[in-house]
């Protein structure tokens, strides 16, 4: 099951009653922001037990269009990464601490 926004505001809402749904959207939305602007800066974004999210570079090649076979000029472009920490891949894998 993957998580949605609205899941999780939804969740968010449930576990913290005392906020109102329009300001955990706010928070929500200023941090998903906040974590694009970084990314696009090519700044690591880090969630302490949870993982790292970076950019990496990926360099212009020459691909192929698998329909027609052609050879097609790939530019340079910036992609996301993810490193998950220690802590959670031992709670994917069951392992104790």
């Amino acid at each position: 099951m993957a998580i949605v926004k609205s899941k999780l505001l939804n969740q968010l809402s449930k576990n913290y009653p005392n906020f109102k749904k329009k300001d955990l959207e706010k928070f929500t939305n200023i941090i998903l922001k906040e974590i694009k602007i970084s990314l696009k800066r090519g700044e690591r974004v880090e969630f302490r037990g949870f993982g790292v999210f970076f950019t990496k570079i990926q360099k212009a090649r020459i691909s192929r269009n698998p329909k027609t076979n052609k050879k097609v000029n790939t530019p340079e472009k910036k992609t996301i990464n993810f490193k998950m920490s220690k802590d959670l891949f031992k709670i994917l894998n069951d392992e104790k601490k």
